[in-house]
Formats: structure tokens, C-alpha cells, sequence
């Protein structure tokens, strides 16, 4: 099985047979070659007295001196990158052997070192010196699991055995691959240089820059020392740029880098170190003023996984200053600092961004428990492919995450990565997964405490609205996938694995949390979690490791309640129930009637395959990773709330036990149902003739949402309808309002309720909860076009007391009844309150843009993308809609708003883009005399022609003035790719082929690779080179990363083929007759797009051909810029795209008979002549005349016996033989075999011996001799 599938088992060695206590660490990096020189010093306590070798991990260096307690021993090291070559695309196999081991969780050792005989392991008297210091460099480890055999974890006794042994090692790495990031260091780099740690997996990120144990369950203190130069300045002095660039030019030719020169200005900016730990000095060196010594202290135990730093120009902001004044006096000297550097000239928008920071570590400190470290630090870099990478007390996060004050989108979503990051400190750090099976607990708990401090920063209906569309999207990933427990082994197969485990894991603490909260009346899960955390801290955690197994027996023992049921089916088991219910009230019994029916395990049409999933679909099937079984039946208890007649809601709880369930529910009130709206009160009102302003009438509801544009006028005015009066009678007769099902959210499901839609009027208009209104507006945007769910979804886009998450789910119901056929109601109504929304009274021009109100700026960026989407019965957009788009994006005035419209201008280009592409090409051919048809097709490519202009005007803009990551350039450059495949604009490659250059902002070359790879880079050599370089050459992982993603693309795209158009078919007599071959052609097609075997064979059959491929993955794998999982991924392309070779031929020659020629006096010529000497055949296919085995076959060559008679024969006396014996006769056994000629495959009977006749006596002689070459 590959090395990026964690598969269970027994480690590599059956036990390192020590354990490291303390790690002592020094590295010089110099940032101008890319290279480090450093030594390290291992203190390791033996677990028996015949310990003799030792095993290490070390990757890409070379050792320089290496010594075990001051003695030289025996070492054996090979650099595991010198022997990754690939020699040739279809030989990827013996690659792939050697890349497994490398990939593991625990790494193959290779340096081993074997322990001179001079050096002894002598027991130690627990009380003495040696005992005692030993002692206190392990005092803060944790004790071993007593289960698990002797490896590297810390001995099972606290007391050392044997005297300490201390490895020392001097090593320099000129060629860094893996661990370690230059940014900014060559000339085409224009970023500050600056360097990082890259743990981008967990994978060989301590043994690729330094000897060590690479095992996370192995920790230990450290020591870590970081030389650098002092300033910018020193980085690139004088003295060395001579130098410099001629080495540097010499090692990076091939490349084409060029050394960095440092501006002016720039050459005063010191070098900050950052790292993990403490600091405990900086000292400048006294040889070289120009570099200084940084030293870091880590008293509690890491593994070398673990330990990260960075080295730049950073500048220092300190976020402890917003750490509010009642959290400074609640916590006092207790409160951990912390600070957060970046890049020179992004303080401010650190400080913007980063601001919750402090109240988030508040936050987590008192509600689970003390923060594991002494101090927390941010360090924001580039060119980082994830966003954050957390390592003990520091997290390396990308810049990207960084937005400026007056930048509000990216808000949400980069505070909840930056809170996950400091989450991760508790568990994913601190705490680690004993096995990889186990990683949902520590990332699923990472997320749930993430989501607990954002539901407290940003409210509980943002918290549930958020919850509610992530158990709809499980619901719907969640499908021929692993449970989340096998998808810990997954991780390093695709990040979509990670993603998915990041959306699933809180859900089910979530719902775990619960239903263990109804069970026990308390909030069960935080003290759960609290409790994890303190035993990691008290050292009851072994090893800080946690297992789902123990995770399941503390849950259990909080909650009073086995859980066994439950973590088969959401933690070992996968998919999600799918419910269908019906309900009848019955009046004689005066109950409920309700079944529940579990549908997940009734068959499913196929899925077709996804572009963005396709390359975890193909390595999941050449890796034999299969989905789970779906599982029939799912139990546990729901709880069913009924709100009857006089609004009072009833709770039950049911029992889910079986595939179809049952059950009655009471009914308890026998008052007449409640009225819904204004307009029913003023009709029931003056029905009985009262006034209905009073508020003294009980069976009339006093307060709904929903209740807005009631009058008359507006009616008329907005063209809304209300119920008909026999609707209206009809719901009269209704003896309650609404029944909603799961009303605590303890389910991640799809439910189906047969309901009537009054019904889900009223849970829309009277629930408070958030989920029950987006569940009403789910089922309403799924009905049919009527007038009436068109006016109430306008009615809730209206009311600013709804959540926007809910009004902007209402404006997108409303674009499935913009139709032709009810005169554009829907699209009356979304430009009716865009208009009465955001532009000025009784104008349709937009007022100036404010965006100081959140949630009316998100239904401002949510209406013009509705508006896009509408189409008539032909698929062409509405000319008002065209028109009403490009206004809004042409008379955009943001003169008077303190924020910035960039991502608003964005969505505007992308809306605008999207309503031109409704457009319906007529034949070339045909003449429409028609006056209005002609100008409405004038004003059409009036329209289209100058809205083009217009976003590419905004494209221009972005290259002076600059926006947002440049998000102008990045909405453009999409919008011109779908009006090229459009054929709007003609094809243009240059255009996007110049945003790839080197240079250009990483996102942005990005977006302009993807529209490359949407164009079909394969049909175009050159590009595909280029496209190839850049994956395996450039110098940023996030470029890399990316392109591999965006290959993955390129690859689905061809596996499920190109849209075609189909041709008609051949009709006879009102009958279509269906050719054989035009069905094997749409199987074959189904199978491409449906399957992953059918999708690999097609990609074979049109790529595996390709030259120029074959060429760009060969050279991509033998690159040597590109790390291990980089490496791996090719690999898989040619897994993908080529039949793997496991054997060759060789051609040789036949031997030649040689001839001579005399030529007279004593001269003779020796030649070859034409003939050649044959040998036999060995090739089992060859026709050859041999028996076959089952006819009797020969027995092999044997030496021939020659039976020889006495020459005296039957006259010799036998006298002196013994009685009853006969004279032998002479055998003779030749010492070599003749081989039967190739040319001459006559068989022949092997002679046997046979008895002599007459009495006359036999001799045998017996003769073995050997013949002399």
C-alpha cells in the first residue's frame, strides 16, 4: 500500500530501544544560498544494557562528524533524495517502492549508528548525580503507554536505568527540498526575503533539516540556537555580492534565478528571529558583527514535528493591547501575551485583522483550560500553500489572511482560520492522535472549540445559520466515501480529505453534544473537553496522545450513557439517514399520527464525477480505498415539536429504532388556530366587528415576522397576492400551526416532511430558530412557480428583523419564478427591493454606496447575482436584467463610503458576466425582417459590447490603482475566458499566458493558470511545457501546490470529455430508431463521466500518446526543487496515464562463426563470416517441436552408458565368482552433455542397457574424468 495511505500495523522497527530526553540544536542559515550548517547534540536514555545501534532520521544533508559519547563509531547513511530518479514514465513502479517508506508516519531511519564497544552502558544507582541530573531534563515528560513495546516514546519508568548516551552530529544541507521556505531571495522575487518552516504534512519536517527521532509520539526538551544576519543589509553586504552572484548564477542556471539586491532604504531592517519556545538570548557574533546568535528554550516536551521558526524583517505588533480590562483583572499575571509579526508595511493590517486574538486565548483559557505554552506568537509569511501551519507556541500563517480596515469580506473567514490556528495549540499540538485513524477527535475538537468562540463573537443565529449549511453540505459530500474514522489515514492523499474531515468531525460532536446534554441536563461536551485537556497537562494523558477508544470512555463517563451505538454509526460507519415523514391528525383519537422512514439504503441513481473531486476519486481507486457501507438504519431519539393551536409549542421526544417507525402524539389543545398575518387580523377583526387595532382579541396573533407591505397600496404597487378564502378556510380547519421534526439539531440529515405550505409559512414567520426558517424557505424554493411564494419570499427579503442569511435565501427563491409565463414577477420584485433597498426614492439609479450596515451590504452583493441567473424559456437573459446590471456597475459611486466596494465591483463583473452568457446565437444565414426583433437584437450587441468594455476597463484600472489581491484583475480575467468559450471575444492565449509570468501576485497567476487549463493546454504543446515547468520548478509551494490542483482539473476535463452536440436521429414514420452503435457510444460516454475505471481508460487512450506529457512528468519527477509529496503526486500521474514496464528486453546479437583464409606465406586472415551460431529458444511462445509435458515426456539429458561385453565373452571362467553372480560388463559415462542443435531438433530414444544374452560374463566399468576446457 503507498506510504500517503496510513495503514495499521506495527511500526517499521520493532522498537528503537531508547528514548531522547533532551535535544540540544544549533543551524546557520544562509538565506543567499538557500543552504544551513548546524550541529546537534541528542541525549538518549537506553532501555537495556545491550543497546548497540542507534537509528535516526536524517533526509538531504551530509554529515560531517558524527561521535557517540565523544567516541567515533560506525555510521551508515544514504541520502534517501539520491535515489529517487525516475527513469522513464513507465517505469514509475520501482519509484513508487522507494517513496512509501519515506512517506509513512514514521519515517524509515536512515542513519544508523552503531555504538563503539568503548562506550558502556553501565546500570545507574537511582540516587545519584548522574541519576539525578538525567532526571531533571526529563522532569516534564509524560510516562509511557505500559501497552505499546519499547520505541522512541519516554521510558515507562520516571527513573533512568542505564547511564545517558549523547550523540553528536555536524551536518550541512546545500540543496533544501523539504522543511525549510526562501522567499524572496533570488531577483525575480520582488517579496522581503525572508525563510520558514513548512510543515505542510507533518511529514519529515524535523529529520529533513536536522538529525533526529522523527516520530511525533517522540518528545523531548530542546535547545535551539538560529544564526543569521543581523540586517538586510548584512544579508547582501559588499564583501559577498561578488561572490554571490557568481555562485549563486553557477547553482542556479538552470533556473534561472538571479541574486536578490536589497534596496537602499531596506538595508537597515533587522533580522527577527522567531521561533518556537522561549527566547533566552541574542547575541551578535564577536567574529562576525554581521550575523548574531538567537537562542530558544522549549521546557515542555515536543516531538521535532513540532518545532518551528521564521527569519525575516518582520515587524513586531504586540495584540496583548486589546485584551480587554476585565479580562486583565480576571486572569492577572496568568494572562498569556501575544504577538504577532509580519512583513514590513502590514502592521496595521495585522492589527486589523488579529485584534480577537487575545480575547480568543482569553476565551479558551477559562472555559477549557490553561494555555499549554508560555507565550503565543503569529509569524505572517508568503508563499505559503496552506493557510495556517501550527507548531508549538507559534503559528505561520499567510498573508493572505490579512485585510485592511476598511475591507470587510474576508473578515469571517480569515478570523476563523486564525482562531483554528491558536485551537490547534490545545489539540493538534499539545495533544496528538496516537494513530492517524484518530485524527478526527483532535481536529474534529480543534473546530468545535473554533465554532464556540466565533458563535460568541458573531452571535448565535450566524453560529446556527452556519451549522445548518454545513450538515446540508455533509449530507451531500458525504456520499461512497470512508467514515471519518478510516479518513485519518487519508490525509496526505488530497486536500479535499482534510477538508472534509474539517466539516464533518464538529458536526458530530456537535450532535453528540446534544444529545448527551439532553441525556445528563448539563453542557457535557465542554467539560469532556476540559477534562482531556487537563489530563494532557497532568501528565494522566499517555504520551499526550489521545485515542478514539479513550475519547468514546470519557464521553461515556460525563454522560452516564454508552455510546457505543452512536460512534458506530458516526464515527466508524459512514454516510448520513435520509428521513421521510408523514403526518394525519386524527380527530377521533385526538393524536398525531406520524411514520418516519429511513430512505439512505434504497438505491441512488449514479453520480456523475466532479471536476473538482476527480483526482481524489482516482487515487482513492488506485490506492483500494472504498467507501463504507451504507448503513440502513439509523438510531437515536429526536425530539418533535408541535405548535398547536394557540401557539403553545409541545415537545416529544421519539425513539428512532428502526427502518420504518410509528407512533401517535398526544394532542392537547381545543382553541381554533391562530391567525397569521395583518391582514387575516383586520379580516377576523371586523368579522365580529371589532377595531382591529386592539390588542384585546386572544385568538388573533399579535407579533410574525413576515408581517411587512400589508397595505393596500403596497399591495398593488409590489403585485402581491394574499391566500384565497378558501385557503384561508382551509387553514381555519387546521388543528395546529406546524410540526417541525429534529428541533434540537441532534441529527446531520436530510428530512422530507409532508406538510402543507401554510404550514411552512407559519414556521417561517413565527419560529425564531434560524434553522427552522431556512428549512421553511428550502421547501418553498422547491415548489412550483406561484405568485404567492414569490410574495412571500419578497415579504422576507423585505423584513430587516429576519437574519440576512435567511433574506438573502429568500432572494434567491425568488429567481425560479422570474418566467415568462407570470410576467417576470420574481424579477419585478428583486429589482423592486434593490431599488427601495439601495438606490434613491422613485429612481432606479443607486445611491451612494455605505456598507457600515453588514447585513445590508451582504443582501447588496447577494441581489445582482440572483438577478443574473434569470432566463426565459430559450435560455436568453431579459434585456431589463442586462440593462440593470450594467447600470449598477457603470454609475457605481463610492466617493462617500469609508469602506471599500472592491468585492462589490467583483460580484457586479461576475453577475453582469454571467447574464450575457444567456444569449441564444442564430444562424449566420438567417434574415429577421421583423423592425423590433431587429432593434432588440441591435440593443442587445450594443449591450454586450459595451459591458465587455466595461469589465475590462475595470481590469486596466487594477493595473494602476491596484485592488484587493488583486481581485479586479483575477474577476476580469474569468469573465474574459467564459466570453471567449462563449465565442463572444475571440480566442486570445497571450492575454491570459501574460498574468502566468514570473512576478506577478500568486493568486493571480493562479486565476490565469486556470483559464489556461480551461482553454485545453494539451492541444497546445508549448503551453503544456510551460504549464509542466512551473509545477515542478517554481520557487513558491503555493504556485506548485496550486498548479497540481489545477491539473487535476485539466485531467478531469479530458477524462470525461468535451461537450458535443448530439445529432438527431433518423426518424421514420413519427418512430426514432436507436442505432446499436450510437447506444455503445452514450454507454461508453455515461462510463467516462461516471465512473473512475471508465474515466482512467479514457484518459489513457488520449493522453498516454501525448509526447510532449510524457516528456514534462519524466523531467517534472527528476526535478530538484520539488519536495516528497510532490514527487508522490507525479508519480500518480503516471499511475494515471501510463501502463507500468516491470520488465525489458535486451536485443544481442547472434555469435558469428569465424572463417580463415590462407594467403599465403605463413599470412592467414581470420573473418567473420555471415553465418551465426543458433542457440535453442527460450521463449515459451515460439512454435517449437518439443513434446508438450502431458505427452510423455523425455527425460532430461543424461550422460551416455556404454554397456561393454568381455572380449574373452561366454569362454572366460567364472570360477572365481560366487555363485548366482554374472560377469559385468564395461559401463562408460561421459563427463559431458552434447546439447541437441537448435537447427536439428530431431529426438532421439536414450539408449538403455540391456542384458546381455548367453552365459557368457559382463564386466562393468565405470570411468568419471572431467574434460579439460
Amino acid at each position: 500500500m503507498p506510504g500517503v495511505v496510513e495503514t495499521p500495523g506495527p511500526p517499521m522497527w520493532p522498537g528503537l530501544g531508547f528514548s531522547v530526553a533532551h535535544q540540544k540544536l544549533e543551524l546557520e542559515i544562509d538565506l543567499t544560498n538557500r543552504s544551513l550548517k548546524g550541529k546537534t547534540e541528542i541525549t538518549i536514555h537506553p532501555h537495556y544494557k545491550d543497546l548497540r545501534v542507534i537509528r535516526l532520521n536524517f533526509w538531504q544533508g551530509e554529515l560531517k562528524r558524527l561521535n557517540v559519547s565523544g567516541k567515533a563509531p560506525t555510521t551508515k547513511y544514504a541520502n534517501p533524495y539520491d535515489s529517487l530518479h525516475l527513469y522513464g514514465v513507465q517505469y514509475y513502479q520501482r519509484l513508487s517502492v522507494k517513496l512509501d517508506p519515506l512517506l509513512r508516519r514514521q519515517p524509515e531511519p536512515a542513519l544508523v549508528v552503531t555504538i563503539p564497544k568503548s562506550v558502556r552502558i553501565e546500570e545507574l544507582d537511582p540516587f545519584s548525580v548522574e541519576a539525578q541530573n538525567q532526571m531533571a531534563l526529563r522532569a516534564a515528560g509524560t510516562a509511557d503507554d505500559p501497552d505499546v513495546p519499547l520505541s522512541s516514546r519516554t521510558a515507562e519508568t520516571s527513573l533512568p536505568r542505564f547511564t545517558a548516551l549523547h550523540v553528536y552530529a555536524e551536518f550541512t544541507i546545500d540543496n533544501i527540498r523539504d522543511g525549510l521556505q526562501f522567499v524572496g531571495v533570488d531577483g525575480v522575487d520582488r517579496c522581503y526575503p525572508h525563510v520558514y518552516t513548512a510543515n505542510l504534512f507533518g511529514l519529515g519536517t524535523g529529520c529533513s533539516l536536522f538529525p533526529c527521532v522523527d516520530d511525533p509520539s517522540s518528545r523531548c526538551t530542546w535547545d535551539i540556537s538560529i544564526k543569521c544576519p543581523c540586517s538586510l543589509g548584512d544579508l547582501f553586504d559588499r564583501k559577498s555580492r561578488e561572490a554571490v552572484g557568481a555562485n549563486f548564477l553557477a547553482k542556479n542556471r538552470m533556473n534561472g534565478m538571479r541574486p536578490r539586491l536589497i534596496a537602499a532604504e531596506d538595508e537597515t531592517l533587522d533580522l527577527t528571529v522567531v521561533c518556537s519556545g522561549d527566547m533566552t538570548d541574542e547575541i551578535v557574533d564577536p567574529k562576525d558583527q554581521s550575523k548574531k546568535t538567537v537562542s530558544f528554550s522549549c521546557t515542555s516536551p515536543l516531538s521535532a514535528q513540532q518545532i518551528g521558526f521564521a527569519i525575516g524583517p518582520f515587524e513586531y505588533v504586540n495584540l496583548s493591547e486589546f485584551r480587554e480590562s476585565d479580562q486583565d483583572e480576571q486572569l492577572g499575571q496568568n494572562a498569556i501575551p501575544v504577538e504577532a509579526f509580519c512583513l514590513p508595511g502590514k502592521a496595521d493590517e495585522v492589527r486589523n485583522t488579529c485584534f480577537p486574538m487575545a480575547k480568543a486565548i482569553d476565551f479558551f483559557s477559562l472555559s477549557y483550560g490553561s494555555y499549554p505554552f508560555s507565550s503565543y506568537k503569529i509569524c505572517f509569511v508568503n508563499d505559503t500553500p496552506k493557510t495556517t501551519i501550527p507548531t508549538a507556541s507559534l503559528s505561520i500563517c499567510s498573508s493572505h489572511l490579512l485585510f485592511p480596515e476598511e475591507v470587510t469580506d474576508p473578515m469571517y473567514d480569515s478570523t476563523r482560520a486564525l482562531v483554528h490556528a491558536l485551537a490547534s495549540q490545545w489539540i493538534g499540538v499539545n495533544i496528538i492522535p496516537k494513530e492517524p485513524s484518530d485524527t478526527w477527535a483532535t481536529v474534529g475538537v480543534a473546530y468545535y472549540i473554533t465554532d464556540t468562540f466565533m458563535k460568541k463573537l458573531c452571535g448565535n443565529n450566524e453560529y446556527r445559520f452556519r451549522l445548518k449549511q454545513m450538515s446540508d453540505k455533509v449530507c451531500d459530500l458525504d456520499y461512497e466515501r470512508p467514515p471519518i474514522y478510516e479518513t485519518g489515514n487519508l490525509m496526505k492523499l488530497d486536500p479535499s480529505e482534510v477538508d472534509f474531515l474539517a466539516l464533518k468531525a464538529p458536526l458530530v460532536l456537535f450532535i453528540l453534544e446534544r444529545r448527551l446534554t439532553k441525556a445528563s441536563g448539563k453542557a457535557t461536551i465542554s467539560r469532556i473537553i476540559t477534562r482531556i485537556f487537563l489530563n494532557a497537562r497532568v501528565g494522566d494523558l499517555p504520551n499526550g496522545a489521545i485515542t478514539t477508544a479513550l475519547f468514546q470512555k470519557t464521553c461515556e463517563r460525563f454522560g452516564h450513557v454508552k455510546l457505543d451505538t452512536f460512534f458506530q454509526q458516526w464515527v466508524y460507519g459512514a454516510g448520513c439517514p435520509r428521513f421521510q415523514a408523514t403526518q394525519r391528525f386524527n380527530k377521533k383519537k385526538l393524536v398525531v399520527e406520524m411514520m418516519i422512514k429511513q430512505v439512505q439504503g434504497e438505491h441512488q441513481p449514479p453520480r456523475d464525477l466532479e471536476k473538482p473531486t476527480f483526482m481524489r476519486d482516482v487515487k482513492e481507486e488506485l490506492r483500494g480505498v472504498y467507501a463504507g457501507a451504507v448503513q440502513p438504519i439509523f438510531t437515536g431519539s429526536m425530539t418533535i415539536r408541535i405548535h398547536e393551536a394557540d401557539g403553545t409549542p409541545y415537545e416529544h421526544i421519539v425513539e428512532i429504532k428502526e427502518g420504518v417507525t410509528k407512533f401517535d402524539i398526544p394532542y392537547n389543545t381545543k382553541y381554533k388556530r391562530l391567525k397569521r398575518n395583518k391582514r387575516q387580523k383586520e379580516r377576523a377583526a371586523a368579522a365580529v366587528g371589532g377595531d382591529p387595532t386592539s390588542e384585546a382579541q386572544d385568538d388573533v396573533l399579535l407579533y410574525c415576522l413576515g408581517d411587512v407591505l400589508q397595505s393596500e397600496e403596497e399591495i398593488q404597487e409590489w403585485k402581491l397576492v394574499d391566500w384565497t378564502k378558501e385557503d384561508e378556510e382551509r387553514m381555519g380547519q387546521e388543528s395546529y400551526e406546524w410540526i417541525r421534526m429534529d428541533a434540537d439539531f441532534e441529527w446531520i440529515c436530510k428530512l422530507t416532511l409532508g406538510m402543507p405550505g401554510y404550514m411552512y409559512l407559519s414556521q417561517l414567520q413565527q419560529d425564531r430558530d434560524v434553522v427552522a426558517q431556512l428549512e421553511s424557505l428550502q421547501f418553498m424554493a422547491v415548489q412550483r412557480e406561484h405568485a404567492l411564494i414569490s410574495t412571500i419570499f419578497v415579504r422576507t427579503l423585505m423584513d430587516r428583523r429576519y437574519f440576512h442569511g435567511i433574506r438573502a435565501a429568500a432572494a434567491k427563491g425568488l429567481v425560479k419564478h422570474a418566467r415568462e409565463d407570470n410576467e417576470w414577477l420574481g424579477l419585478y420584485h428583486l429589482e423592486r427591493a434593490f431599488q427601495e433597498l439601495f438606490c434613491l426614492p422613485g429612481s432606479p439609479m443607486t445611491r451612494s454606496n455605505d456598507f457600515s450596515d453588514k447585513a445590508s451590504y451582504l443582501l447588496q452583493l447577494a441581489i445582482p447575482e440572483c438577478i443574473s441567473q434569470i432566463r426565459d424559456n430559450g435560455g436568453r437573459t431579459p434585456m431589463r436584467a442586462r440593462q440593470f446590471l450594467y447600470d449598477k456597475l457603470k454609475f457605481n459611486d463610492n466617493s462617500n463610503n469609508e469602506y471599500s466596494d472592491n468585492f462589490y465591483i467583483a460580484t457586479l463583473m461576475g453577475s453582469l458576466c454571467n447574464a450575457l452568457l444567456g444569449r441564444v446565437e442564430k444562424p449566420s444565414g438567417d434574415i429577421d425582417f421583423d423592425i423590433e426583433s431587429e432593434l432588440e437584437r441591435q440593443a442587445e450587441e450594443q449591450i454586450e459590447k459595451a459591458s465587455i468594455a466595461e469589465i475590462d476597463r475595470y481590469r486596466r484600472i487594477d493595473e494602476w490603482s491596484g485592488s484587493f489581491q488583486n481581485i479586479y484583475s483575477r474577476t476580469a480575467l474569468r469573465c474574459q475566458l467564459r466570453f471567449t468559450q462563449a465565442k463572444m471575444v475571440d480566442l486570445d492565449i497571450m492575454h491570459f499566458l501574460q498574468y502566468s509570468r514570473v512576478g506577478t501576485f500568486d493568486l493571480l497567476r493562479l486565476e490565469a493558470f486556470d483559464c489556461l487549463i480551461e482553454l485545453d493546454i494539451f492541444r497546445v504543446p508549448e503551453l503544456l511545457r510551460w504549464f509542466m515547468y512551473t509545477m515542478s520548478s517554481d520557487t513558491s509551494p503555493l504556485i506548485r501546490y496550486g498548479l497540481h490542483s489545477l491539473f487535476g482539473r485539466a485531467l478531469a476535463l479530458v477524462a470525461f470529455g468535451h461537450a458535443q452536440i448530439p445529432e438527431p436521429q433518423p426518424q421514420h414514420n413519427n418512430v426514432i430508431i436507436e442505432q446499436e452503435s450510437s447506444t455503445e457510444v452514450r454507454q461508453a460516454d455515461l462510463a467516462r463521466r461516471q465512473t473512475v475505471p471508465g474515466a482512467l481508460d479514457a484518459l489513457k487512450k488520449e493522453l498516454s500518446g501525448n509526447v510532449m506529457l510524457r516528456e514534462s512528468i519524466w523531467a517534472a519527477c527528476n526535478s530538484t526543487c520539488i519536495g516528497l509529496m510532490e514527487i508522490s503526486e507525479f508519480v500518480d500521474l503516471c499511475k494515471i496515464l501510463y501502463d507500468p514496464v516491470t520488465s525489458a528486453k535486451v536485443v544481442l546479437k547472434y555469435p558469428r562463426r569465424w572463417k580463415v583464409q590462407h594467403l599465403g606465406n605463413a599470412k592467414l586472415r581470420f573473418y567473420k563470416s555471415i553465418r551465426t551460431i543458433h542457440m535453442p529458444s527460450k521463449d515459451a511462445s515460439a512454435p517449437s517441436t518439443k513434446r508438450k509435458r502431458e505427452e510423455q515426456p523425455l527425460p532430461p539429458s543424461a550422460p551416455r552408458i556404454t554397456f561393454k561385453q568381455s572380449k574373452h565373452g561366454p569362454k572366460t571362467s567364472s570360477s572365481n565368482l560366487p555363485p548366482g553372480a554374472l560377469p559385468l560388463s564395461k559401463l562408460h559415462i561421459p563427463t559431458s552433455i552434447t546439447m541437441p542443435s537448435a537447427t536439428h531438433p530431431k529426438q532421439s530414444a536414450m539408449p538403455t542397457p540391456s542384458t546381455p544374452s548367453g552365459s557368457g560374463g559382463l564386466r562393468l566399468k565405470i570411468k568419471f574424468a572431467h574434460r579439460s576446457e
